[in-house]
């Protein structure tokens, strides 16, 4: 079933049951530092990705760190 999410201010179609396997569709490493995420604008803590479920309909920021100058 695909989900419609607004991620990062972008409309996208999602299959994650929940936050971590939308990190995982994202490329995102669940062990990376500096990585934050917010559900329709609550921070959700890095030890309840797996247990927090989306919905249709959720927004989602997702902030990591990058390299540059």
């Amino acid at each position: 079933m695909s989900l419609s999410l607004t991620i990062n201010g972008e409309s996208r179609a999602s299959a994650a049951a929940n936050v971590a396997a939308l990190l995982e569709e994202e490329n995102v490493k669940l062990d990376a530092n500096g990585v934050a995420v917010a559900l329709n604008g609550a921070v959700v803590r890095k030890a309840e990705w797996h247990a927090t479920a989306l919905n249709s309909g959720d927004t989602l920021e997702i902030v990591k760190p990058f390299s540059g100058g």
